[in-house]
Order: C-alpha cells, then sequence, then structure tokens
C-alpha cells in the first residue's frame, strides 16, 4: 500500500515540474518559419549541386580537363567539348570550348571531391535548397544551360 501512495506522489510530482516547463516555454518567442512564405539563410557550408562559375566575359571558367568528371567516384558528371580555332599574333591555336556540362543529380553523393579537384574554380556548390520533385528528369541539370539563364 505504501508504494501506491509514492507512485502517486512521484507521478504527480513528475506532472508539476513537466506543466511548470510547458508554461514557461509557452511565453518564449515562436521560432517556427511559416516556409513557403519565409525562408531561412543557408549556411556558408551549405552543399546543393554543383555550378558553373562564369569568367568576366560571362563566359564558364571550365576548360574542359576532365579532372571533376574522373574524381567523381558515383559518375554523374559527364562533358563535353568542341576543338575551336584562334588565330592570335599569326599563329593558329587550338582550343578545347566546353558544350556540354551535364550533373545526373539523383547519383550525386555530395561528396565535393569535383570542387576539391578542379584547379580552375570553374565549380562550386549551389545554396539552392528547394528541389523537390516527383520527376527523375528533373534532377538531370544542364549546368551550362543553367549559366547562361544566370547570366542573361
Amino acid at each position: 500500500m505504501g508504494g501506491y501512495f509514492s507512485d502517486i506522489l512521484n507521478g504527480s510530482k513528475s506532472l508539476l515540474i513537466g506543466m511548470g516547463i510547458t508554461f514557461r516555454e509557452f511565453f518564449k518567442p515562436v521560432v517556427t518559419v511559416q516556409y513557403p512564405y519565409q525562408t531561412i539563410k543557408m549556411s556558408a557550408r551549405f552543399r546543393g549541386h554543383i555550378e558553373l562559375i562564369a569568367d568576366e566575359e560571362g563566359k564558364p571558367k571550365c576548360v574542359v580537363c576532365g579532372m571533376c568528371e574522373r574524381a567523381c567516384p558515383s559518375g554523374c558528371i559527364s562533358l563535353g567539348s568542341i576543338s575551336v580555332e584562334t588565330e592570335v599574333d599569326g599563329k593558329v591555336k587550338k582550343k578545347k570550348v566546353l558544350s556540354k556540362y551535364d550533373l545526373d543529380f539523383t547519383k550525386c553523393s555530395l561528396c565535393g571531391q569535383c570542387v576539391e579537384n578542379c584547379n580552375f574554380g570553374a565549380i562550386e556548390f549551389s545554396k539552392e535548397y528547394n528541389l523537390a520533385s516527383r520527376n527523375k528528369e528533373d534532377f538531370h541539370f544542364n549546368l551550362l544551360k543553367r549559366l547562361e539563364e544566370r547570366n542573361v
């Protein structure tokens, strides 16, 4: 019988402590973000999908060396290039120009190997985090096209 009353007292004490915490928290300011209307600022270390970086002329910095493609453990990056001949001081020089930079974000593990291995600083992580979709094709990015759209 003594255990019965001690259980009631311990339960009542526990209930009062819990209600005291609830009462204290009730008057604190709300920290909930009303998502579609308010957004939070992403931290500097947030890793979204990769994006191409433009040079001063608005063209991609990528020189199509392929280091990002080779470094990617998931195999989600595919590059394409065309050879362009330019004449500088009477000499004809051949140069590779980026024609395709595709990212299959469904395979990407966000490891950062591509960004670390790019010696030219041509790619970075984006801060885009709202990528919800039901279609797999929505996660196949043409990064060259996205860069052109950002520069317009």
